[in-house]
């Protein structure tokens, strides 16, 4: 799961918004650092990832990958999976999107003096700036935003364009997604991580 999805499987608090989004961020943290509720979030967020990684539709959809690009399929994945979820979001959700990408926004830049590093607060101010999470529904955003990901990796690859894989079997991987996120719905709630 990307960022827009790991923030719909949190709470609506400062600290679940900084700790669900603290997955693509904490590498070489000290977590006994976080205040109890930031970790609980991160732990919410690894287990989203466990769930995710290791489900077999998921796995499915990564071998449907091109070779040159399979070892890339869990991020293409992660991404579109955002740009599902907000084009499904009636299937899942009876929140109002648009409302909750707001508020999303909101507790974002609410939380920024929970954040442990600069890395996060930059990223985190750009995709609210460039409203990141309302660009996923289109397609092209899609696409670009794997790119720019294959241009962050550091050593030769043959990610970009990775929309092709994700465009070629986007019926295998919509319905898959529609069949396993309430999957993970239910794992979340059941695992309870960010209930005191």
């Amino acid at each position: 799961m990307n960022h827009f999805a790991h923030l719909v499987l949190s709470q609506p608090t400062l600290e679940s918004t900084v700790g669900n989004l603290l997955g693509d961020f904490a590498r070489g943290l000290d977590q006994h650092s976080l205040p109890r509720a930031v970790l609980a979030g991160l732990q919410n967020h690894r287990a989203v990832d466990r769930f995710t990684d290791t489900h077999p539709r998921v796995q499915a959809m990564k071998r449907s990958f091109s070779r040159e690009r399979r070892r890339f399929a869990g991020i293409a994945l992660d991404i579109y999976f955002d740009h599902l979820l907000i084009n499904h979001w009636e299937y899942f959700e009876q929140r109002h999107l648009d409302s909750l990408i707001g508020d999303f926004y909101q507790r974002m830049s609410a939380g920024r003096e929970l954040m442990p590093h600069d890395n996060m607060r930059q990223v985190t101010s750009r995709m609210i700036e460039y409203d990141w999470f309302g660009s996923y529904r289109d397609i092209d955003a899609v696409a670009e935003s794997l790119d720019r990901v294959a241009g962050r990796i550091r050593f030769s690859n043959r990610f970009e364009n990775a929309i092709e894989d994700l465009l070629r079997n986007h019926e295998m991987i919509r319905d898959g997604f529609i069949e396993f996120y309430p999957e993970l719905q239910r794992h979340v709630a059941e695992l309870a991580l960010e209930s005191f």
